[in-house]
């Protein structure tokens, strides 16, 4: 994962951004305020919450003390996104921190300038967050885990503990966009080169998983690799529960799977990747500065 000096990040916050407009520093609230923008709902995404809280602590920073937080939730409706980009907008946050692709296109693709800051899975430049690691531009930066590119990796690995499987299935989430065919054809590739058939299932609410098992008990793949999905990051315990119970060898990409009965997980922990994007982003006022750069390990979980 990638992330900007810390030092930056207090810039930002505090009010100190020297290189912005002196009048456009003075419509900056006196306490500033961060809009949190999350693709699910808080019950679903606690966690996250606490892990972003503990980033802005390590800064300096305590809710309701010396900073704000907007929270704004879609609840699994990603077309409800852009309504509330807009409202973050309109009561002029300082910053705008977005979880995954669909918040992160949506905030991108309103007419503003507010800086906004990204912890997500995927290569920031493939998925058009920015225009390159080194120099990002314009106002988005972050921190990603790259966690979608070793999608592949996980065919291999479950393929390693079920070598005797002749096919295996890719759950995805169909509202994820574009990602998802990315996320598809990647990893229709790795299973290509292991002379695997490849099945593709999808769910986008808790509703399609009855029907995504059923279709595995019909079409009987050696095993089910789960796409990289905010949705399917909440609901790792339920989707681990139904692999057991269809006895489906499954791999995901956070421990939280494993640790809840799936058969294996291979990615790096999601809670770093929050606490960083919260503790460590750019300080926008520097914002095409060239920022350092950290790659967090994938580490395997069975």
């Amino acid at each position: 994962m990638f992330d900007l000096p810390r030092r930056e990040f207090i810039t930002l916050i505090g009010g100190a951004a020297v290189a912005w407009p002196v009048a456009a520093r003075t419509q900056q609230p006196a306490m500033p305020v961060v809009g949190f923008l999350n693709s699910e709902s808080p019950d679903l995404s606690a966690y996250l919450v606490r892990a972003f809280r503990e980033g802005l602590n390590r800064s300096g920073y305590v809710e309701g003390s010396n900073v704000a937080i907007e929270y704004r939730w879609a609840d699994g409706q990603y077309d409800r996104l852009p309504a509330l980009v807009a409202d973050l907008i309109q009561r002029q946050v300082t910053v705008i921190a977005a979880n995954s692709p669909a918040p992160v296109m949506a905030a991108k693709a309103a007419p503003t300038t507010i800086p906004i800051v990204f912890a997500t899975g995927y290569d920031p430049v493939a998925a058009g967050f920015v225009a390159s690691l080194a120099r990002p531009g314009g106002n988005l930066t972050g921190v990603t885990s790259l966690t979608a590119e070793v999608g592949p990796k996980r065919v291999e690995l479950l393929h390693e503990l079920v070598p005797t499987a002749t096919s295996i299935a890719l759950l995805v989430n169909p509202a994820a966009g574009p990602i998802r065919e990315t996320i598809s054809t990647d990893l229709q590739a790795a299973a290509r080169k292991l002379g695997l058939q490849f099945h593709v299932l999808h769910a986008s609410a808790v509703r399609d998983f009855d029907r995504v098992f059923a279709t595995l008990a019909q079409v009987r793949p050696g095993g089910l690799v789960i796409g990289s999905d905010p949705f399917f990051n909440s609901q790792s315990e339920q989707l681990a529960a139904l692999a057991i119970r269809h006895a489906v060898p499954a791999i995901y990409q956070y421990r939280e799977f494993a640790a809840a009965g799936g058969l294996m997980s291979y990615g790096v922990v999601l809670r770093t990747c929050t606490v960083r994007s919260a503790s460590t982003p750019a300080g926008f006022s520097r914002a095409r500065s060239r920022p350092t750069y950290r790659f967090s390990k994938p580490q395997k979980s069975n």
